[in-house]
Parts: C-alpha cells; structure tokens; sequence
C-alpha cells in the first residue's frame, strides 16, 4: 500500500530546535509585517548593493553528529597531568557546582544584573565573591571579576596612574611576574606613554616610578616579603600592586599585611577548569581610599521600597561604556559565571577546607624539595608555597621527557632549569611520577614543617562571613544554589528581549563538550601536539568565520568584545607603524556608537573624533567626510556600527568606508550586530579592514550573568602580519589576554553552533532575527513610536521604542521596564543608544508565541499609561510607578488605587508559574550613598 512519507525531519536542528517561529507562525508573522514573503522582507530591509553573492559553504549536523564529531576530535587532545603552574593549575571542581551552576541553564544564560530586582540571586554570589577575595587578599575593596590575571594586572598599572601623586613616567614589573602577566602589560603601556622597568625588586629606584607590580608567589615558586619595598614606594607617593594567588593566601601573608594598594591575580584554581586558557575570573581588590577608581563591575548592598535588604551593581556611573572618550578603562564584560563558581567554591570548602587544601598542597610540595635535595638536585627557591624550580644544566630535555613518559608536564624554565606547580589534583602517584622522572624511587615522609619562613605566614583570619560557614551537606549546597537561581530571571524562564545584547538559544547539545576531561583538563601552555584536537577546532572555527565575514584571518584571543576592539585598533596602529605612519592618530567614531568604541579608542591611544548623526540616525557623510580631510594623513581609523547601532541598514556605507580609505584611514566595524549579517552580508567585502565579532552574542556562547565572552577579531590579509603575539607562541605584536587562544574552551560552543546549523541555516536565522523584529515593530505601532527605520520601512534585527512622550505625564523608561517585570519579562536595552528610549532585539530563537505575550506585555503596559494621561490615576499611584510587585506587596495590606489582579497578574504574565520578584525596585542612590561592597552580617537578613 503506498503512503506519502513526511518531509519533517526531527533532526534538523536550524529549523526545528534553533529556530523559534515555525513555517506556519512565519506566515502569520509575514502578512502582520506586510511582506510577501520571507525573501521580499530581506530585499526591503538589507540594500541590495552590500548583499553577498554567494552562500556560505558547509552543511549542517544533528545533535548526535555534532556530539560523535566533537568526540571524535576531544580524543586527539592529550590529557596530561600539567604541573607547569606559571598561574594556570589543576583543579577539582565540586560535581554539585559543576551541575548545579557550570551546566544550569538558569546561570549560564542570565545577562548581565543591569536589572537588579530579578537578579538578586546572582548578585548574592558575586558579593560572596567580592567578599571572598577582599578576605583573602586583606584590602577591604573588592570588584566582581576581571576578563584574566593579565588584563588585571594592566587594569591595575592604569588605576595606579590615576591615582598615584607621583610626578613620575615609569611602572615598576618584578621580574619574577609571570611572563605573559609582563606582556601585557607591556601591551596595555604603550599606547599610554607609560614607561616599563622591569628588573629585580631590590634594583628597585621608588623615585622613578608611579607604581610597581610584583607576583607573589613569583613565578619561579619564590616568597618575598614586599613590606619593605612597599614601604620605600609610599614615601615616594607611588602604588605596590601585588598578583597573587588565592590558594597561597590561605597560608601565607596576605598583601594587605604588607601594605599593597591592589591586589589582582586569577580564581582559576578554586574550582574552574582550565580549559586550555579560560574562562577564569580575574579578580582585583584595593584599599578603601581607591575604591572609586577601581575598574569592573561592583555589587553593592541597597534597600528596596519596602526598606527591605536588596543588592545591585553600585557607581553604575562608572561603567566605560557611559563614560565613552573619558573611559579610564575599556572593561565592558566580566567573568561572572566563573566568579560565582569560584565563590561557590570557597562556600563548598568554607576557610577550613580551603587551609586544608593549601596545606595538602604544600605540604607535597615540601616533600617534593626535601626528596630532590636529598638526591642532590639543585632546589634554588627557598621559601615557596607550591612550585619550586630545580636546575637541571645540560640534563634538562632529559628531564621533560622522562617527566613526559610518567605523563607530566613540567615548565621549561631558560635552558637550565625546569619548574614544578603541584596542585589539589595532585597525590601521592603524581609525587612518585614526579621523583621517577629525576630518577629517584620512594618518596619522604610527611613532616610537619613548612617550606618558607615562619614570619612569611598568615596570621590574620579570613572568610570569617556565616554564609562560609553554612552546614556543607551536599543537599544544603544543591538548595542555596537554587535559592540564589529562583530569585534570577534568566533565558531559561522567559524571552529576554535586549536590542544589540543577542539574548539567543544556547543549546545544550552546543554547552555539553567543555565539561569533557579532553577539553577541560588541558593547560594553556601545553606542549602544541598535546593539543591537536583544539588545534583543528580553532583552524576550523576561524576558517569558517572568515568565510562568513569576508576577511582574510582571525586572531582567537581576545576574551571580550571590548578586549577584540582595542586588539583591532592596535593592529592599526601597528600596520600604520610598519608604513611609517606613525602619525596617524586620529580615529572618527558616530556619536551612536557603541560606549566602548571611544573607549577602546582612548585606551589604544587614538584621539576621538565624534561624528554628528542625521536626523533619521544614520552617520552625517557630509560632517564624516569634512572630518576625515580635515584629519588629513593623521587618520587612523574610523570605528562604525554596522548594521547601526540605530538598528538600520545604513545604504552609505560602502561611501563611509571609501572615505576613510581616501584619506588612508583603516575601517574598523564593530560586530556586534553581527546577528543581522550572517549570510547576507560580509563586513570585509563592504570595505571593512577589521572587526570583531561578539561569540557571546551572534555565536550562541552564553552571556553567564556578565561573561563568558569571547570577541575574536577578523582582519584583511594587509592586516593580519600585526595580530597579537604571545611570549608562548610567538608573534611580533604583544598579546592582549593572558592566554594564547583567550577562553578556548568556550569556543567549542561556537563551533558546535556553526556545525549544526550549517550555512543554509545560519543564513535563515539572519532572516528570521530580521522577521521577528519588523513583527514587534509593526504590531506595536500606533502605540509606540519605533525611531529609524530605513528607507523602506523597515528595521534590522532590533528597533528602538520612543518612551520620551510619556516622561510629560511623569512616566518614566524606568517605570516600564520594571513594569515589565510583573510580566516576567526582562527589560529591553533601557536609554541605549537614544536616552529615553528602548532597544528591543527578539533574536531568532523565541517563538511567536512568547513574542506575542512580549507584545501583550507591552501593548497592556501602553494602556495603564493611557489611563495616566488622561488623569485616570497619577503616575505615582499607578501600577507603573509601584512596579515590581512582590509576594510581600500581594500579601500585606492593600490601599492602592489598582487592584491587586491590576498590580500583581497583568495581561501577559503566567498565572500559575508566575515569577515574583524578590525585592521591590531598588533605590540605587541610597545604595551610592551608603556604599557597602561585601556580605553584611547576618543580622541584616532578619
């Protein structure tokens, strides 16, 4: 009997698990639009003159090809036990924090808290982490991570510029820091004019100097009391920076004790993989006095309308993306997810178990040097806490490779000496291997003896907080992790609607693979055919990527998208150098750019020339072009949004970019709206000579409530002899993370993304991303304005809502986004790139089904300020005013003006999984004003 089988194929992941919209739901979408089809909406939205020619190449993979491919190439890494230390080091991360946070939906795919009133889970964590670090390190002033120990370490030297009173051009660098912690540092001074010395500390001439940074322990294994020389820099008016080591602090002195400013380093090793190089949390904390100029995220302690306790992010006013050309840094992005899976960590272990696990650690160690010098080796540190360097002369390639057959990896240190890092994973078979590759049987006794001086040890107590000190039951770890995700409001939960934020799926089958071993295990500085498997995934990730953005090559490194602006224009700068263009100075950026653009731009040493915008909000060509001759040969570059930031594609592109060029200028295009090119079009075929590329947002690796991220950039073949080097791979340029490759490992998820949606489907969810924003446009209009759209009427990937009118009935933007919130939705971008306004960017993944309640949300929300306008009700007694209602709100007395089904169960929100808001809106100023940046006392929460 014959039938027709079905053309429905449950693997295809593009269009059935990707994709929000189904075929049908993209009908009823098009003919609300006014659009014949999918094809004719792209005609009138992208100009035809900047549309690629030819579709990307490759096809797409299921799941379970996608997972038997990544295996396939996970087994061609080499998992060794890597004792290289040099700030990277093994680590056992908790299986409670590895499911409960790493592999939670409910963390990895939260935004940033620019919302606190739906973030106070993760807002929890990441004090715990500020708190964490501000008692280990002892300097009271903690910020909520940094992007790597290096970039840290840069942070710090240019926070020490700004508030040192030395008159003085020079900054100090131990020797003994790390070497890629030196490079880029190196990297970051510069363009700023600062002057490096590095020598040894007692060489040090604290006249000469603003500041200086010293590691501790060193990178040879050395433990130096600094308090001396910190001493000498004071009187000097000059600033000590200490990069430091959590795990060592919980035994030795703490920089605090020795009078340190700034204390950096890297959380990597309380319970975060290594992952080839990242993500980690970076992390910095600086004495009270300082706290205002430290850069990075801070959360603070507030109150909510109820005067009830509630955290935020404090001095939002220092965020750089607000402060543009006047940034004193360009940090847009921190390691959240991996900071409040360190700061579980130290919930997990509490002080005890840490100082037992330092101790385990060292006491190895200790055992290790005492049975080296027992066989004679030549143990040249004398006070260390877990890494001692051994000469080894003419024997040393003998030495690797024997420590190699026991599968070691030690560090080659010069030509003479190799270095050994023990770590938590290391036990009493390591020990054994470790002495076997020098030859020597046996291992010694444990004594109860320390290896460094008895006036080298801590003596303060740290992590002393109740929230340290909780019952460590598995089931009391599993519930406050869930506490803390209950009180978030993440993608896991709802539509998160961010224009040029790309809050998009992150599927699982794409997040799976950086918990392997093979992938997660390995160290960043490992032997290169150790890593093969990464090796073909990063040649085949960048291969793809420049297919998809029609440059030429790729730099892996930068582990932000701020990180991917400053590393292109340094490309500039250096192929303009290599020109004898040296002059070259001037880089012209639109007045809509992103915030970090001039930021990056003034960290690179570039002078920011603003750009007028036209009334519709495209760049002014006429006030670009009289810019641009005007800089003459001093042009450097310019640096634009494309699609605009105004979420149009602008037709001049093409004539911006040739200007530019006219004048010798370099185009620098920011990829952060790279969401609505992927297959249509190809910013190096418009006349881009860079970008970056946001991984974090077109590329499907999560946002983690404020980092991972990843912002790779492409360049021209002119360009690509200037990406960043790094001292463990080469390259004549200085590196810009601490890392070779940035954060590898999540990379992976940027590759499974490309391989399972192939070239046909990443082209479609361009298309569908474009489909679902011109859907909230048209079906919002009349009750919203919705500013620039283009020339045909349409909008890119986002488009902006004019709130502004309302303000002259007293109806705030802030009003509706946390109106939104009794909704169970987060806000749209508030204020950006048009103050007033907001930024709604769909993606491609939601369903029409959750677009439509987004627009009943807002379509509901439109009338309550109806009924403000025409006298109804006050702004102030309005539900908008009073927004967000919590439990508490519905259960207490009630004497408002709206009822409580009004107030607590608007059109729009689920009834039965209806999602509370913990704390009502929180009072931001209160917080500014009564600054307090670590876990209050336990009486507060009463």
């Amino acid at each position: 009997m014959h039938f027709t089988p079905t053309d429905y194929n449950p693997y295809d992941f593009a269009n059935r698990r990707h994709i929000g919209p189904s075929p049908a739901e993209m009908s009823e979408m098009l003919q609300a639009v006014g659009a014949e089809s999918l094809d004719a909406l792209i005609d009138e939205t992208v100009p035809p003159s900047i549309r690629q020619d030819r579709p990307l190449s490759w096809g797409p993979l299921s799941e379970g090809e996608l997972l038997a491919k990544m295996r396939e190439v996970a087994d061609k890494n080499t998992v060794m036990t890597s004792l290289i230390g040099q700030g990277y080091y093994g680590t056992i991360t908790p299986p409670t924090i590895q499911r409960n946070i790493l592999e939670n939906p409910a963390w990895y795919t939260a935004y940033t808290p620019y919302q606190p009133e739906i973030a106070q889970g993760r807002l929890e964590a990441l004090l715990n982490f500020q708190t964490m670090v501000a008692d280990l390190t002892g300097l009271p002033m903690a910020n909520a991570s940094l992007l790597d120990e290096s970039t840290a370490c840069a942070e710090a030297m240019a926070m020490a510029q700004r508030i040192s009173k030395s008159k003085a051009n020079g900054f100090f660098i131990d020797e003994n820091c790390h070497p890629q912690n030196i490079a880029v540092v190196k990297t970051r001074a510069e363009p700023m004019g600062i002057e490096i010395i590095i020598g040894k500390p007692e060489d040090l001439d604290p006249s000469q100097v603003f500041g200086a940074l010293f590691q501790y322990p060193g990178t040879y294994g050395e433990i130096h009391d600094f308090t001396d020389t910190i001493t000498a820099l004071h009187e000097h008016k000059a600033l000590a920076i200490m990069a430091t080591d959590l795990l060592a602090l919980c035994m030795i002195k703490e920089p605090g004790a020795m009078g340190a400013d700034i204390a950096v380093g890297s959380a990597q090793r309380f319970g975060v993989p290594l992952g080839y190089g990242g993500p980690h949390a970076g992390f910095m904390s600086c004495a009270d006095q300082h706290k205002r100029q430290m850069p990075g995220r801070i959360v603070g302690v507030s109150i909510d309308s109820r005067g009830n306790q509630a955290y935020r992010l404090a001095l939002q006013t220092r965020e750089q993306h607000i402060r543009r050309e006047k940034a004193t840094s360009n940090v847009c992005t921190a390691q959240a997810l991996l900071a409040v899976m360190a700061s579980m960590y130290a919930v997990f272990h509490g002080p005890q178990g840490l100082r037992a696990i330092a101790e385990r650690v060292h006491s190895m160690t200790e055992r290790l040097a005492r049975a080296l010098k027992a066989a004679g080796a030549k143990v040249e540190i004398t006070d260390f806490f877990d890494t001692i360097t051994v000469e080894v002369g003419v024997g040393q390639a003998g030495i690797m490779a024997a420590a190699r057959h026991q599968g070691l990896n030690f560090r080659k240190v010069g030509t003479r000496h190799v270095g050994i890092s023990l770590d938590e994973t290391c036990d009493e078979s390591v020990l054994q291997r470790v002495l076997a590759a020098f030859g020597i049987t046996g291992v010694p006794p444990h004594r109860a003896q320390r290896g460094f001086a008895s006036d080298l040890a801590r003596e303060s107590a740290y992590l002393t907080h109740p929230i340290f000190h909780m019952n460590r039951a598995e089931s009391e770890m599993m519930r406050y992790m869930r506490r803390l995700s209950d009180r978030d409001l993440a993608l896991d939960r709802a539509m998160i609607p961010l224009g040029s934020c790309t809050m998009k799926l992150n599927a699982a089958a794409e997040m799976m693979p950086i918990s392997w071993p093979k992938f997660a295990t390995l160290h960043p500085f490992c032997p290169p055919e150790q890593a093969a498997g990464y090796a073909e995934m990063l040649e085949d990730l960048s291969a793809k990527l420049c297919e998809l953005t029609g440059y030429d090559a790729m730099s892996m490194q930068p582990n932000s998208g701020a990180q991917g602006e400053y590393a292109g224009l340094l490309t500039i700068k250096a192929y303009h150098k290599s020109r004898g263009d040296e002059a070259r100075d001037i880089c012209l950026i639109p007045m809509s750019a992103h915030g970090t653009n001039p930021a990056s731009a003034q960290m690179a040493g570039l002078k920011v020339v603003a750009v007028k915008s036209a009334p519709n909000g495209d760049i002014d060509v006429e006030d670009f072009r009289d810019k641009a001759a005007t800089a003459g040969d001093r042009l450097a570059a310019c640096m634009i949004t494309y699609p605009s930031t105004h979420g149009v594609f602008e037709e001049t592109v093409r004539e911006v970019c040739k200007i530019t060029h006219e004048f010798g200028g370099q185009v620098y295009i920011d990829g952060a709206n790279m969401n609505a090119m992927v297959g249509l079009v190809k910013p190096g075929e418009i006349g881009g000579d860079v970008s970056h590329l946001n991984l974090h947002k077109t590329f499907a690796i999560p946002h983690g409530g404020g980092g991972p991220g990843m912002g790779p950039i492409g360049v021209g073949a002119h360009l690509a002899p200037f990406l960043p080097g790094h001292p463990e791979t080469g390259g004549s340029e200085g590196p810009v993370s601490a890392a070779p490759y940035g954060s590898a490992s999540i990379l992976l998820i940027s590759w499974a993304y490309c391989l399972m949606m192939g070239g046909e489907g990443l082209t479609q969810a361009t298309r569908v991303a474009i489909l679902n924003a011109n859907y909230i446009a048209s079906r919002l209009r009349g009750a919203y304005q919705v500013l620039f759209i283009g020339n045909r009427g349409r909008v890119a990937h986002e488009c902006i809502l004019d709130t502004r009118p309302f303000a002259e009935s007293g109806v705030t933007v802030d009003d509706i986004a946390k109106r939104l919130m009794d909704c169970g939705f987060h806000a749209p971008t508030m204020s950006f790139p048009v103050p007033g306004t907001l930024m709604v960017e769909p993606t491609e993944s939601e369903t029409k089904a959750e677009i439509d309640r987004f627009i009943t949300a807002l379509l509901t929300i439109r009338e309550e300020i109806k009924a403000v306008e025409a006298g109804e009700i006050s702004a102030e007694d309005s539900p908008l005013r009073h927004a967000p209602h919590t439990v508490e709100d519905l259960v207490a007395d009630w004497n408002r003006a709206y009822s409580r089904e009004q107030g607590c169960f608007p059109p729009g929100s689920f009834r039965v999984d209806k999602y509370w808001p913990p704390v009502g809106r929180v009072d931001n100023v209160w917080g500014d004003r009564n600054l307090s940046c670590v876990c209050p006392p336990m009486s507060d929460y009463a």
